[in-house]
């Protein structure tokens, strides 16, 4: 188990959004017609108005397995879940609705959604080969010991990504929307599932 104070200092920490309070950051940049971080462009501000329809839909619709739920309730220690993400990103409004619902019946859990692109230095201890892809769940306990990470997103979709990056022939466009697919097919159930084998292998250490 590795210590990462270091990575959250106290402006990290500070700027940490709760989950309410970044709903509400999704909705005042799409009123802008723009997105969170430097980049700015017409399609992020696309991307961004049709996440924040996603993440709407999932915090109602999204139903959590009960496997992940006897997973989630066996947590017996405070610790918080922070979630490196951006609003114009499609697998984070795919997967954190997700995650939040599975953690939110249990009180031990925080969740804290920090931005990518303010958090340089946090997004760059936990790069996926070398990327700063998101989102990116860190749990911690108190002491900011390293309990588990997840992300940037299931091993299905990663599959459709990697094959895509090795032979773009596809239009960005035409991929987002063949992974758009492959989550509503999925159904939310690949996450939980990642996540459930996660805990299962935290238990089993202690």
């Amino acid at each position: 188990m590795k210590n990462v104070a270091n990575l959250f200092p106290l402006p990290v920490t500070e700027t940490a959004y709760s989950y309410a309070d970044y709903m509400f950051l999704m909705q005042k940049v799409v009123l802008e017609n723009r997105t969170t971080g430097p980049k700015q462009s017409e399609d992020l501000a696309f991307y961004t108005k049709l996440n924040l329809a996603r993440m709407q839909r999932l915090n109602k619709k999204v139903e959590i397995s009960e496997d992940l739920k006897a997973k989630v309730a066996q947590i017996n220690i405070p610790q918080t879940w922070y979630i490196l993400t951006e609003a114009w990103c499609g697998d984070a409004a795919q997967n954190i609705p997700v995650l939040v619902a599975a953690a939110l019946p249990n009180p031990l859990i925080n969740v804290k959604l920090l931005l990518r692109d303010e958090n340089p230095e946090l997004m760059d201890a936990y790069t996926t080969n070398g990327g700063r892809s998101i989102p990116k769940l860190i749990s911690v306990d108190e002491d900011f010991n390293e309990l588990f990470t997840w992300g940037p997103r299931p091993a299905g979709a990663n599959e459709l990504m990697l094959q895509y990056k090795a032979n773009p022939v596809q239009t960005m466009k035409e991929f987002v929307e063949d992974i758009q697919r492959w989550y509503i097919a999925d159904k939310a159930q690949s996450v939980q599932k990642e996540l459930t084998e996660i805990l299962e292998g935290v238990f089993a250490e202690k």
